[in-house]
């Protein structure tokens, strides 16, 4: 049975019928919530349910409050499905998600069908709006610009190099990580090593044994936290140096703490540091008083839901096909990310990344892809 919990922020919860009741309008977001992907559905949980409690606070949308549904699709695409359906009974405006994009894919059209506009904070399979209907945007960059702004400085750096490609076979991890292959074959450099796991598995040792044959000097892994900090613990059992460099999904607390010292050095892509900026000073500081890391994709599911607002507000509406007509026609919504403006796919336009370094248990934005790397 699918799990969903319905928050009403800022006062006593409302309900549609009572006449003495205020409007509200109800939006969702959607992601793991349980298990090992727990913390990355937590992130939109935590920056949707903020922005809702933010722009309630401030007066809402056009008189209205907003109330937040919050449901678990855990990361599988046919879950995705079942939750949309539900929350498309309940007569949802709007959708601030899914995380994963394999569950984004498989939920848009149902979506799209119900005249429902969604925002994901953080799928960022290229088959998401290249592929998908009028409903579809984000806030978060591209796989194909990710993979190949990593590709770039590997293939600068690691030329000559022994290079190991991995994934989980997942729409992100695998897009993400044939996206990387292109770019650095591209720049003539070939791995040694190209192979894709099984998500969730606690050992790995086949995969690692293939890659220490191989004498691996970089292992690039499209993939999850867990799974990158098994595998690159195991590789550290067997004294290897290999330095690992990942996707944004790596950036969550639980890769070190799945991998511990062994993960020192790992080199991630991910947008520039948003909790540095001005725009995102006052929300960074909330969560932090509230005792909440606002990590990975905290600061876009807030986001998303400030550019649903921003788009209701202008147009006076929560029609789906409105506000994407609005979005996609170039307007710029003030979000905690700084001013963003998306194209007429639903994509951000120019989108960019950064390196960021995990070490001593935490990790931080990096000027660039260093030439050498130091690993234990």
């Amino acid at each position: 049975m699918i799990k969903f919990a319905k928050i009403a922020i800022g006062g006593a919860l409302l309900f549609a019928m009572s006449i003495s009741a205020r409007a509200e309008i109800l939006i969702a977001t959607a992601g793991p919530l349980k298990g090992q992907y727990a913390a990355l559905g937590e992130q939109l949980r935590q920056g949707a349910s903020r922005a809702v409690a933010d722009i309630n606070a401030a007066g809402g949308i056009n008189g209205e409050q907003l109330a937040l549904e919050v449901a678990d699709d855990a990361c599988d695409p046919r879950q995705a499905m079942t939750v949309a359906n539900e929350l498309v009974a309940k007569g949802v405006k709007f959708m601030a998600g899914h995380y994963c994009s394999g569950s984004s894919i498989a939920a848009a059209k149902i979506y799209e069908d119900a005249g429902i506009i969604m925002i994901s904070p953080s799928s960022t399979s290229p088959k998401l709006t290249d592929g998908g209907g009028w409903n579809v945007h984000r806030v978060c960059g591209r796989d194909d610009a990710q993979g190949a702004f990593a590709a770039r400085a590997v293939a600068k750096s690691y030329a000559g190099k022994n290079i190991a490609i991995l994934d989980d076979s997942s729409v992100y991890g695998l897009g993400l990580a044939t996206r990387f292959k292109i770019a650095l074959n591209g720049a003539g450099v070939t791995e040694k090593v190209r192979e894709s796991y099984k998500a969730g598995a606690n050992d790995y040792n086949d995969l690692v044994q293939k890659m220490l044959t191989a004498n691996v000097d970089l292992i690039y892994l499209g993939g999850y936290a867990f799974e990158a900090g098994t595998i690159i613990r195991q590789m550290r059992d067997f004294a290897s140096s290999a330095i690992l460099v990942g996707g944004d999904a790596l950036l969550v607390e639980q890769y070190w703490a799945t991998s511990g010292t062994s993960s020192e050095g790992t080199l991630v892509t991910f947008a520039p540091d948003a909790q540095k900026l001005n725009s995102a000073r006052a929300v960074v500081e909330a969560f932090r008083a509230a005792d909440y890391n606002p990590e990975g994709y905290t600061l876009q599911a807030y986001a998303a839901v400030q550019a649903f607002a921003q788009a209701a507000t202008a147009t006076r509406s929560v029609d789906g096909r409105i506000l994407s007509q609005w979005l996609r026609a170039g307007n710029t919504v003030n979000t905690v990310l700084g001013p963003l403006a998306l194209d007429a796919k639903g994509d951000v336009r120019d989108a960019s990344f950064a390196w960021y370094k995990w070490s001593e248990g935490t990790y931080a934005e990096v000027p660039a892809f260093p030439a050498a790397v130091s690993t234990p």
